[in-house]
C-alpha cells in the first residue's frame, strides 16, 4: 500500500503514470493508423 501511496502522491510517481498513459495512447494511435494505411489501395501514398 505504501508503494501505491507514493505512486499517486509523489512527483516522480505522477510523471510515471503520465508517461505510461502517453505510451499506451501513442501505441493505440499508431496501431490504428498503420492498420488503415495497410488496408488502403495501392497508389494512395502518405499519411494524408
Amino acid at each position: 500500500m505504501e508503494a501505491l501511496r507514493v505512486l499517486f502522491t509523489s512527483g516522480a510517481g505522477l510523471l510515471t503514470i503520465a508517461i505510461i498513459a502517453f505510451l499506451i495512447a501513442m501505441g493505440v494511435y499508431l496501431q490504428r493508423r498503420i492498420t488503415k494505411l495497410m488496408n488502403d489501395k495501392p497508389g494512395k501514398e502518405g499519411w494524408n
